[in-house]
């Protein structure tokens, strides 16, 4: 091989700033084209999820990630490529005013930037300020009895990227990461809401059915490609976080059809007025 060359899964050399740095001036540019100095919630909106956007309140400004250091227009079909400020309508019809910032230009492991990339978006909504962070996906699914279209909240993962997005000797408990209050808050709106454990593993390639096995086995729900790297750094920088999957498809060996990211859009696309319409409706509600 050249040793010039490089892989998907290689990852870059991390650059001599920190990414907490980064991470200010990202959101310091933020504040500056939205004129919204703080934002209290945080959304990454994945596959299926992006129609939220429209309906959680009154969009303030809506930037391409690309203006913003650090951000990238996304890879993968189904992610919307903007930064939003959005005003979060009250639910009680308060005049107090919280603004949400969502990201939809999230950056995957398989994508070969690193790891920094991966979480540069968590790591600059909590230097915008945020408290609560909610992050979205589009999953596949271990339960027969979740078909295609259901939205689960995310009690915990496992990690199976072999890596984290902590650097050096620091030490985070991750003890009830997915908020169990978030979770509640959640269930107040739509009491139907099921919760599972999600399995991250790398991609960019679908699992095999032994490994989904193993999934199984080993207490996995949910598997995808994203989420839990970026739940690791959101638990460093201090912000509470609420995860909900969609389930877009029966994973491989339980699903009776080849798996393809076609059919992940397409589920996506079917569900998402239903499950934009439900985020919506959370969102307000989130302490």
């Amino acid at each position: 091989m050249n040793p010039t060359s490089t892989s998907a899964s290689s990852t870059p050399a991390p650059s001599s700033t920190s990414p907490h740095d980064d991470a200010r001036a990202a959101a310091a540019r933020i504040a500056e084209l939205t004129g919204v100095e703080r934002h209290d919630v945080a959304l990454v909106l994945g596959s299926g999820w992006k129609a939220a956007a429209e309906l959680i309140g009154q969009t303030v400004a809506e930037i391409p990630a690309t203006d913003i250091p650090g951000f990238r227009a996304p890879a993968v079909e189904g992610h919307a490529g903007t930064i939003r400020s959005i005003a979060i309508a009250p639910p009680d019809g308060s005049s107090a005013t919280r603004y949400a910032l969502v990201l939809g230009a999230r950056t995957h492991l398989y994508e070969g930037r690193g790891v920094r990339a991966v979480v540069h978006g968590v790591r600059t909504a909590a230097a915008a300020g945020v408290s609560t962070l909610v992050l979205t996906n589009g999953c596949g699914g271990l339960r027969e009895e979740w078909p295609p279209g259901t939205p689960v909240l995310i009690s915990d993962h496992i990690n199976l990227t072999a890596t984290s997005p902590l650097e050096g000797a620091t030490f985070i408990d991750l003890t009830d990461l997915y908020s169990t209050r978030l979770r509640t808050a959640a269930r107040q709106v739509d009491p139907t809401l099921d919760e599972g454990v999600y399995v991250q593993f790398p991609g960019p390639h679908y699992e095999t059915p032994a490994e989904i096995q193993f999934a199984k086995r080993i207490g996995g729900d949910l598997i995808g490609m994203s989420t839990a790297l970026e739940a690791i750094a959101a638990r460093e920088a201090g912000v509470e976080v609420l995860g909900i999957s969609l389930v877009t498809n029966l994973a491989a060996g339980i699903s009776p059809t080849p798996l393809s990211h076609a059919e992940v859009v397409e589920a996506g696309e079917a569900a998402a007025p239903r499950i934009s319409n439900l985020l919506a409706q959370i969102v307000p509600h989130l302490p």
